[in-house]
C-alpha cells in the first residue's frame, strides 16, 4: 500500500492574490440552475429514451423546480428586503434575477406542456389512456363512484372560501381543485370552493377497468371532479367548473447558530413554520375562471411579481415519477443490475480484504451492499471496539443505521455525526436521532454555523495489544435507496494516514468548540473544509499554471455537481489564460464561462444527464507528470468550502487511480448524453462526427462489468 505522509502540498503556496471575477464575468447561479433543469427536460423530450423513463424525467423536472422555488427563489425574495446590500451577496440584482427566472420559467413551462402532449400521443399508441372524468364508460363510471365512496369521500373536506374570514392555509406540495359552483338557471349566486386532493394518503393514479389489451388510468383529482355533484349535493348546485391550482412556499428554516440542545426545538419549530412559509409561486390551469383566479390572488396576497405560472390541466407532475409500471409492456428498458465488486464476490470478510488493499466502489454499478456488509460485519466482530460514521441523508428504513444499532447491542461504542439540518430530511433525521439515542448510540448533532456533509467512517479493532483501523471516504450519501441511481465513488481503505485524519475530523466534530485551525491543521492527508479545502485546490491549480508558463504539460480534469465559488472560478480563468488544459464534467450549476478571446485555451466542459444521477466529485491534476487524484464530498461552492465540514481523499493505489482515470475519460468522450456547457447555456449535445456513439454510463457499466471477470 502506498504511503500517504504529508500529501497536502506546502501551505506557503503562491502569495499572489486571486482576483475575484466581476458579476458580468460569471453566469448567474440561478440562471445556470434553470439551464441544468432544461437538460432534464431534454431527456423527457428525447424519443430514444423509453417512454416510462421520459415520464419519470418530467416528474424529476417538476420536483426540481418545486425545490428551486421553495429554496432559491424564496432566498432571492428575502434578499430584496436588504435593498442595495443584496448585490454584495448575489451575482446580480435580485430583482433582475427574479425577472429572468419568471421569463425562463414560462418558456420552460411551454416546452414542458409540448413534451407532455407528445408523450400522451405515444401513450395512446401503446394503448395506454389517461381518462378524464368526461371520458368514462358506464363500467368505469360505476367503478369511480365506488372508489370515491370507499376511499376518497372521508379524506376530503370542501372549503367554502368566500364564507371564511381568513383564507385557509394552502399546503406546499399539495394540489387543490378550485371550483366555481353555479346553477344552470342562474337562480343561485355563484360561489367558490377549494378541495385539497389527498395525494399524501391515496395514489395519484387509479387504474380503471379496461378493454383487453388496453390500460385506462384516471387521476385522483378527476375522480373528485366526477363526484362534485355528490360532494355539493346539499347546496343545490348543478353546474361545476373546476381547475387545479398549486402554491409553492418558502422552505428555508431560520435556525440560529447556537448549536445546543435547543437546536432540536428550533428544528421542530422551523419545520412547523416551513409549512406556513410565504408563497413564492402560484401555478394554475390557464383555463381557470378569470374571476376565481382574481379572487384567489387577492385572498392569497399575490401580485404579478409572485411567479404566477399558467399551465395545462395537470400539476404536481412530481407524482409522475411514480407513474404505474404495470401498464407498460416488458419491452420497456429495465435498469441494469448492480454487481458485487470482484474483490468481494467470494470474500468471507469485507474487513479482511480492506486490510490487505484499498478498494473503490463505483456506485451504482457496484452494489452498495458491500458497505452494509462492512458495517454488519463490524457489528458482530468481537474484536471491533468502536465505529464512528457521518450521516447526511438516510433511507427511511436505513440498513446502515440498523447495523449500527446492532453494533451497540453487541457492546461496541458507536458514534454517529447526524446532520439534522440536511434540507428536506430534517424530520426523518430527527426521528433517527431519537431512535439511535434510545439504543445507546452517541449522536453528534452539529457545529455552529456549519453542516456536516463529509461522508466518513472509521472502524477500530483491537487484536491483542494491536489496534487496526479501516473505513471509507465517499462522495455520496450512505443511503441504500439513492445508491441504486446516484453515480458515486466510495474508497474503502485501511491506510493509516487516511484513518488518522478521519479520526482528527471526528475529534473536531466531538469538540466543535475547539478552534478549527488547531484541530484540523494536523490533517496531513485529507484536505478539509472549512479549514483548507479552497486553499488546497488553489495551490494545485497554481502548480498547473506554473508548468504552463514554463511551456510544460499542464492540465486538470474536474468533476462536480456544481461550480459557483468565485475565487476558484477566477483561478480557473487564470489557468485557462495561461494555457492549462482544463476539462470539466459539471452536472448542475456552472457559473464559469468556458470561452474568452484572451485565454490561451478554452475550458472544455460538459454536463451528463442520463439514467443515473451524476453525483461524484473527482479532481485529477497532471502535477508535472506525478498525477494527483482525489475524490471528495464537496462541490466548489461557497457553502461547501466555508460553511460545511467536507473531506477530500487522495487515491494512492495505482490500479484504482488508473480505473478512475479510465472512467473519467469515458465520460469526457461521451457523445450521446453529454451537453456542452458554453457561455450562452444553449445545452447543445456533444456530437462525434466519426459516427461512433458513446453513451458514457453504458460504457462505464461495460468497463466495470468486464473487469470483474478479469480479476
Amino acid at each position: 500500500m502506498v504511503a500517504a505522509t504529508d500529501l497536502i502540498p506546502d501551505k506557503k503556496g503562491s502569495k499572489k492574490k486571486t482576483e475575484i471575477p466581476q458579476k458580468k464575468k460569471m453566469i448567474a447561479r440561478d440562471v445556470s440552475w434553470l439551464s441544468f433543469n432544461a437538460r432534464v427536460l431534454q431527456e423527457a423530450a428525447d424519443p430514444g429514451v423509453p417512454l416510462r423513463e421520459r415520464i419519470r424525467f418530467l416528474g424529476i423536472f417538476s420536483n426540481n423546480l418545486d425545490e428551486f422555488f421553495r429554496v432559491r427563489v424564496a432566498t432571492l425574495k428575502r434578499m430584496l428586503s436588504f435593498g442595495r446590500s443584496a448585490k454584495v451577496h448575489l451575482e446580480d440584482n435580485p430583482d433582475q434575477i427574479l425577472d429572468d427566472i419568471q421569463q425562463i420559467g414560462v418558456q420552460q413551462q411551454r416546452e414542458f406542456d409540448r413534451i407532455w402532449k407528445n408523450i400522451e400521443e405515444e401513450l395512446r399508441a401503446e394503448k395506454i389512456f389517461i381518462r378524464t372524468e368526461k371520458q368514462l364508460n358506464k363500467e368505469q363510471q360505476k367503478f369511480v363512484l365506488s372508489y370515491f365512496d370507499e376511499e376518497v369521500r372521508t379524506n376530503i373536506i370542501p372549503l367554502m372560501i368566500e364564507s371564511i374570514q381568513h383564507m385557509p392555509y394552502l399546503r406546499d406540495k399539495s394540489i387543490y381543485l378550485a371550483v366555481v359552483l353555479a346553477r344552470q338557471d342562474n337562480s343561485v349566486r355563484t360561489k367558490f370552493a377549494l378541495i385539497e386532493i389527498p395525494t399524501a394518503i391515496l395514489p395519484r393514479f387509479i387504474i380503471l377497468p379496461s378493454k383487453e389489451g388496453e390500460h385506462d388510468i384516471i387521476l385522483l383529482e378527476d375522480v373528485v371532479r366526477f363526484c362534485l355533484p355528490i360532494i355539493f349535493s346539499y347546496f343545490g348546485y348543478d353546474k361545476f367548473n373546476a381547475h387545479i391550482i398549486k402554491v409553492t412556499r418558502d422552505a428555508e428554516l431560520d435556525i440560529d447558530n447556537d448549536i445546543s440542545t435547543s437546536l432540536i426545538h428550533q428544528l421542530e419549530k422551523g419545520l412547523k413554520e416551513r409549512r406556513k412559509g410565504k408563497p413564492v409561486r402560484f401555478v394554475y390551469d390557464k383555463d381557470i375562471d378569470p374571476l376565481l383566479l382574481e379572487y384567489l390572488m387577492r385572498r392569497l396576497g399575490l401580485s404579478g411579481k409572485d411567479n404566477l405560472v399558467p399551465g395545462a390541466r395537470i400539476h404536481n407532475f412530481k407524482d409522475f415519477m411514480e407513474f404505474p409500471d404495470a401498464v407498460f409492456s416488458n419491452k420497456q428498458q429495465q435498469h441494469r443490475k448492480t454487481f458485487i465488486h470482484p474483490l468481494f464476490r467470494n470474500a468471507p470478510s469485507v474487513m479482511h480484504v480492506i486490510q490487505q488493499q484499498d478498494v473503490m466502489l463505483h456506485l451504482p454499478y457496484h452494489s452498495f451492499d458491500t458497505v452494509i456488509d462492512l458495517l454488519r460485519e463490524a457489528a458482530i466482530d468481537p474484536n471491533v471496539v468502536s465505529i464512528k460514521i457521518t450521516a447526511y441523508r438516510l433511507a427511511r428504513n436505513s440498513k446502515i443505521m440498523n447495523a449500527l444499532v446492532n453494533a451497540v447491542r453487541n457492546g461496541k461504542q458507536v458514534t454517529v455525526a447526524l446532520e439534522l439540518r440536511a434540507r428536506f430530511n430534517e424530520a426523518d433525521n430527527l426521528a433517527w436521532k431519537t431512535r439511535l439515542e434510545d439504543e445507546g448510540v452517541r449522536v453528534l448533532i452539529g457545529i455552529p454555523g456549519m453542516k456536516v456533509h463529509a461522508k466518513l467512517c472509521v472502524i477500530k479493532k483491537k487484536i491483542g495489544t494491536k489496534v487496526v483501523q479501516c473505513g471509507f471516504v465517499s462522495t455520496g450519501n450512505l443511503n441504500e435507496k439513492t445508491a441504486r441511481v446516484y453515480g458515486d465513488h466510495c474508497l474503502l481503505t485501511a491506510n493509516r494516514s487516511i484513518m488518522a485524519d478521519i479520526n482528527r475530523i471526528f475529534a473536531y466534530l466531538e469538540s466543535p468548540r475547539h478552534d478549527i485551525k488547531s484541530t484540523l491543521e494536523k490533517c496531513t492527508t485529507l484536505p478539509v473544509s472549512p479549514y483548507n479545502m479552497r486553499d488546497f485546490f488553489i495551490r494545485m491549480i497554481d502548480k498547473e499554471i506554473k508548468h504552463a508558463k514554463h511551456r510544460k504539460k499542464a492540465g486538470m480534469i474536474i468533476k462536480m455537481n456544481s461550480l459557483s465559488d468565485p475565487v476558484l472560478i477566477a483561478k480557473l480563468y487564470e489557468a485557462a489564460k495561461e494555457g492549462v488544459d482544463i476539462q470539466m464534467v459539471i452536472r448542475g450549476i456552472c457559473c464559469a464561462y468556458t470561452e474568452n478571446k484572451k485565454w490561451h485555451k478554452p475550458i472544455h466542459a460538459v454536463s451528463i444527464v442520463d439514467e443515473y444521477l451524476e453525483h461524484a466529485r473527482v479532481f485529477i491534476f497532471h502535477n508535472g507528470g506525478q498525477e494527483r487524484i482525489f475524490i471528495a464530498s464537496c462541490d466548489w461552492m461557497l457553502r461547501n468550502l466555508d460553511h460545511r465540514v467536507e473531506a477530500a481523499v487522495p487515491i494512492l493505489d495505482p490500479a484504482i487511480a488508473q480505473e478512475l482515470k479510465d472512467i473519467m475519460q469515458i465520460q469526457l468522450s461521451g457523445n450521446v448524453k453529454a451537453r456542452i456547457l458554453d457561455n450562452e447555456q444553449k445545452n447543445e449535445y456533444k456530437r462525434d462526427h466519426s459516427g461512433k456513439k458513446i453513451r458514457s454510463q453504458v460504457e462505464i457499466y461495460r468497463y466495470l462489468h468486464d473487469k470483474q471477470y478479469q480479476e
